[in-house]
């Protein structure tokens, strides 16, 4: 059997990863090849680009970057010809994905698509044009699937992969021994994100909010540091004015470990969610990309936990709003409320509950397989 599978970003690559790995337990001997990165080749994939080269954040930066995105396509174009895959597997990565599914399509390759694009934020009128396109969705949020099957896409909610790599964390005694932190006192935990687009943006009022906190409140601050960064580089946003702790490899210890957490939006929101973590949902990004945003953007919040959850459950602080007085303010109420933390907490556990239950790559493979 060959598979093409198409992972532009570094969360498609974990997520890929699991997949590759389940196809190969089915069918050891089969080609698989196309974008990822390290884990999916890792566990079995021949890489023809990696996905260091296609990770661009908002509108301007993909803009600028069409050129590459355009020579990438045209080099799938001509391998999906030559190699003739019995199946292609797009995960996320609508920008690219969608327009490549059409070229897919039009060479009568099967194309199934795995984390559904976020139609149901940005168009949903772009359902219908994939109905014609796409053989399956496999979709990781209970909520998307009516948005498919009212269109009649085959469509199969499989859980969501996090829940295969979550692992469970350091109590809070070996956590503080471990970092050199004191069991008794405020932990707050700061997770900037993985590209240093959102850095850039993000870990200075983050740091400048912790400044404050640690100020006035005596907070301790912990960063988690996501594995792809060189630490170097995290460091030298630091003043050395104030402690702070980076934790790598480690981002879950930190997670279910802080008393509050100031999280970049993303998938990241859904893995201290799943801890029961207060967090503050935090987003900055170039003006022009927020602006066409403001007028893309159909749901009420951008926090997938907030999304998940179907309500506002912890705050977002997006563009202006996001400075370091407002993140230090409102963290250090949640620091000072224990009634207002713990009703957040409980909140959490409906996101937990809907992420579903751990196999999600073993049920795709298992579908992909079929196919054989």
């Amino acid at each position: 059997m060959r598979v093409m599978i198409v992972a532009g970003e570094a969360s498609g690559d974990l997520h890929g990863a699991g997949v590759v790995r389940e196809l190969k337990a089915r069918i050891p001997d089969a080609d698989i090849f196309g974008i990822g990165g390290d884990k999916m080749q890792n566990a079995g994939m021949q890489l023809v680009f990696h996905v260091r080269e296609l990770s661009f954040m908002g509108f301007w930066e993909v803009i600028q970057h069409l050129p590459l995105l355009r020579s990438v396509e045209r080099t799938m174009a001509a391998l999906l010809k030559a190699r003739k895959p019995d199946v292609v597997l797009l995960i996320d990565y609508p920008g690219f994905n969608l327009r490549f599914a059409q070229v897919a399509h039009r060479e009568g390759v099967t194309v199934m698509y795995y984390i559904s694009p976020q139609v149901w934020a940005w168009n949903p009128g772009r359902v219908r044009k994939m109905k014609e396109l796409i053989r399956k969705m496999f979709v990781v949020f209970p909520f998307e699937v009516s948005i498919y099957e009212r269109e009649g896409i085959e469509v199969e909610f499989v859980g969501h992969p996090l829940l295969e790599v979550l692992s469970e964390p350091q109590r809070r005694p070996e956590f503080c021994k471990r970092w050199g932190l004191e069991e008794r006192g405020k932990i707050v935990g700061l997770f900037p994100g993985s590209r240093k687009q959102e850095i850039e943006r993000i870990f200075p009022a983050m740091l400048g909010a912790a400044r404050m906190l640690n100020r006035d409140q005596g907070a301790q601050i912990v960063v988690g540091a996501s594995p792809s960064l060189d630490i170097d580089y995290l460091r030298s946003f630091l003043r050395g004015d104030f402690p702070v702790t980076i934790v790598q490899n480690a981002t879950y210890d930190v997670m279910k470990n802080s008393d509050v957490a100031l999280v970049t939006s993303g998938t990241a929101t859904l893995e201290t969610g799943y801890y029961q973590t207060p967090m503050i949902v935090v987003y900055k990004t170039s003006i022009l990309t927020y602006l066409i945003g403001r007028l893309l953007v159909r749901v009420k919040n951008i926090g997938l936990v907030n999304i998940v959850a179907g309500s506002g459950i912890v705050p977002e602080y997006i563009q202006w709003k996001a400075t370091p007085a407002n993140l230090a303010a409102e963290t250090a109420d949640l620091m000072n409320n224990d009634d207002r933390r713990k009703k957040i907490a409980e909140s959490l556990r409906v996101v937990r509950e809907r992420l579903g239950t751990p196999g999600a790559s073993a049920r795709v493979a298992s579908a992909i397989a079929a196919l054989a």
